[in-house]
This record gives C-alpha cells, structure tokens and sequence, in this order.
C-alpha cells in the first residue's frame, strides 16, 4: 500500500496533482486558503483542509494535516505581488517547526527558475549553477530552499520550475495586445502543467530525496518570436515588444532532470 502524502497547496497546479496521485493509490490530504475550495477537494477524494500561513503562526489544524503523512509537498508561492512586503521565509518558517513535530520524513518543495538572475548574456542554468537572483521574490525563495535543504530532521528535494501553462492558462494570453513589452530576444522558459505533474509523481515514485532540479520545456524561442506566432496562431493581437533595450534572459537546462529521471517532455511550446 502506498503512503499518504499531504499537498500544502491544492490550487491550479497542487488540484490535479493530488488527483493524479490519488489513481497511483496514494491517500492525498490538501490544503487550501478558502473555506470555498473544501468542498471541491473532498469532492476529488482529498482530505481537505483549510489552512493559511503567517510570519507569526498557522490558521488552521497543521497538526493533523501533517500527521500520519511519510511526505508533504509544499507548493505555495511567495505571493508578493499582492503584498510585497511580506516575509514569505518566516511563513515557511512557520511550516517547517510544524514538519518537524510531525511524521514527516520527506518534502519536496516547489521553487521557480526565479532563483536565477537574468543576464544579457542568456546564461545556460545547469544543475551546477547557483542561484543568484537579487530580486526581493528570488531571493526569498532562496532563502526557503537554503533552510529546507540545511534540515536534518527530514529529507528535501526541490524542483524549480519554469513558467507553468496548459491550454486554459497561458503566458501569451496575457501578453495579446499589449505594447512596450521588454526583453524581446530572451530565451522562453516553459513548461505544460501535466509535464510538472508527471515529474513530481516520478520523483515520489523513485524516492528522489536530497536532490535539486530544474524543469523547462528544452526549447527556448525568443520571447518575440514565440508569442507572436501564439497569438497569431490563437486570433488574438499580436504583443509589441520594446527592441530598444537589450534584452536579459537565461536558458534553463533540464538535462540532469531527464538523465535521471529517464524523463521525456510529453508536451511541446
């Protein structure tokens, strides 16, 4: 029998995640932020909680969320576009002294490729490289990753992320119509939703622990050149790109994710 995995974080990408662990047969316990969202979990065969981090504490019974999990995947963004000042780190904080009296052995916690600077060079980001992101957001999450890895009383793999899309969410959408738009020769980095799943329920099922990866989709178009043909192919207004500057950007590599892994990228750009 499989073990039980705890989601802090049962959203667009944390909902069918769990739904996809629960047809592996795992039992699956997921948060959410709104009293709304319970019913749509349990509706899913999830174990749903209401649960809300703070610098200071947690609203919400952590306890038995965690308890009786071998693994909990956190995956919860900073969130400081909506309140930039806020210590995204002490709310992870606040997690981790709650992971630590639990049963948890195991956490994978989802990061972005926002720990890494963007450069007018286009840096190739290998598993090597490391993080150097001076912005308030990346460096938060590298704070968090720091913690979570420096931990002994449990194990931590982290997987970074590049810009998420499926069919119903995508970057070009809003990016249709839309004038002065910098960075035109960047480097894209992105990746389909069921490509993320597919590799965190690969890492569980290997038991990949104590690891770092990076995940983007291993072609890089430019940034100009991608969303136009998107729009162009989708009806929608083609976005004007400001080629005045020049453009920063990075290449994010996932090649140690596929070598070790043995993982192939199910969905194209």
């Amino acid at each position: 029998m499989k073990h039980q995995i705890s989601i802090i974080g049962c959203g667009w990408l944390g909902l069918p995640l769990a739904k996809n662990l629960i047809d592996q047969g795992f039992t699956v316990k997921g948060s959410t932020t709104s009293k709304d969202k319970l019913t749509t979990l349990h509706n899913a065969g999830i174990k749903a909680y209401e649960i809300q981090l703070h610098e200071n504490g947690i609203t919400g019974d952590v306890t038995d969320f965690l308890n009786e999990s071998e693994t909990v995947i956190i995956n919860i963004p900073p969130g400081l576009r909506k309140h930039p000042n806020k210590n995204h780190v002490a709310e992870i904080q606040q997690l981790i002294s709650a992971i630590e009296s639990s049963t948890i052995k195991n956490v994978i916690y989802i990061s972005a490729t926002s720990v890494f600077e963007d450069e007018t060079s286009f840096p190739v980001i290998t598993s090597s490289t490391l993080p150097n992101a001076t912005s308030v957001n990346g460096k938060q999450l590298i704070a968090i990753e720091d913690k979570l890895k420096e931990n002994t009383n449990f194990n931590t793999s982290i997987i970074r992320f590049g810009g998420l899309f499926d069919e119903q969410r995508h970057p070009g959408t809003y990016l249709a119509g839309r004038n002065n738009l910098s960075n035109p020769e960047a480097p894209v980095n992105l990746i389909h939703k069921t490509d993320c799943i597919n590799i965190i329920s690969l890492m569980l099922k290997n038991k990949v622990w104590n690891d770092v990866f990076n995940a983007a989709y291993p072609e890089h178009p430019t940034k100009k050149d991608y969303y136009t043909k998107y729009c162009q192919q989708h009806q929608l207004a083609v976005p004007i790109f400001n080629e005045t500057k020049k453009s920063k950007g990075k290449i994010i590599e996932s090649k140690k994710l596929e070598h070790l892994l043995r993982y192939t990228f199910k969905h194209g750009l």
